[in-house]
């Protein structure tokens, strides 16, 4: 018999300023991370006012981590030090695998509306750490959408109904679906037994049983151990949106400062000396 994951626990989003002033809403972080392998970080980056994000992120480096960008509403330039320069538009996603060390900077720009994206860092174990970095843009058209009655699915990552999300070969073996579900209607989402789970609602209220209370937008929720989430849409009006996300963890001891996450102390005293110094760079730029 499937086994259904309980919720585990529920965390406050918490407010943050990253970059060069980009308000934002931190779903989980540094704190939170041991509960959460392989994922390290996921931040929710929203308003309707340009001064909150227009700033961006200036030029900074990754080494030991990957990185997914979704972004619901907005546009976001990306430009990075293996030579790659595009937009992550209204519905496209980024996958940025920094390995041994990348350079780049996002910046957001100015949009006519509520602008809304997503960032979740995910870890690399340490066999992995030093990999030939890389970069893939996917755009909207080619994010699959599995529909059922009164539910939407868009597909970024892992498999749904034999249907298989664009972005593949990450360590973690991720799942990451982007879930709409009408008020009152409930779904089951098969994870792999084994694998973390974790849920962040970002519009309406979602119940992940029909006996237990609904949880609003600006929360994340993590699961207990099982074969599958059931989630329901919850609020009278608007039902529920919420990423699903699930994927294998590594448990290996985690040194993180900043934008660089690797296992041990030393290696990351040498990162940021050899970021420095100049040689932080791996991989030659393409030509």
């Amino acid at each position: 018999m499937l086994e259904q994951r309980k919720v585990a626990k529920v965390l406050n989003t918490k407010a943050t300023i990253e970059g060069a002033g980009v308000h934002l809403e931190r779903a989980f972080g540094y704190e939170e991370a041991p509960l959460l392998d392989p994922f390290l970080l996921l931040d929710d980056f929203s308003s309707n006012n340009p001064r909150d994000y227009i700033l961006g992120f200036p030029w900074h480096p990754h080494r030991g981590i990957e990185t997914v960008t979704y972004m619901i509403d907005g546009t976001v330039s990306h430009e990075d030090s293996l030579g790659n320069k595009g937009v992550i538009a209204s519905g496209d996603v980024q996958w940025m695998t920094a390995g041994s060390g990348i350079i780049h900077q996002e910046m957001p720009q100015e949009f006519d509306g509520a602008m809304r994206g997503f960032q979740l860092w995910v870890n690399l174990p340490a066999r992995n750490k030093m990999m030939h970095p890389r970069y893939r843009g996917v755009k909207k058209e080619h994010i699959p959408v599995w529909k059922g009655k009164g539910a939407a699915v868009r597909i970024v990552a892992g498999s749904l109904e034999n249907i298989t999300g664009p972005v593949g070969d990450i360590v973690a073996s991720p799942s990451y679906f982007d879930i709409s579900l009408e008020a009152g209607v409930f779904w089951e989402f098969a994870v792999p037994k084994g694998h973390k789970a974790l849920a962040y609602i970002f519009e309406g209220a979602v119940c992940f049983s029909e006996n237990d209370a609904e949880i609003a937008g600006g929360h994340l929720v993590i699961f207990s151990d099982g074969d599958l989430v059931r989630a329901g849409g919850a609020h009278r009006e608007r039902g529920g949106r919420f990423l699903l996300v699930s994927g294998k963890p590594i448990g290996e001891p985690i040194a993180w400062y900043g934008p660089i996450v690797m296992n041990t102390k030393k290696e990351l005293e040498k990162a940021f000396k050899e970021y420095q110094s100049g040689s932080f760079i791996k991989h030659k730029i393409k030509k």
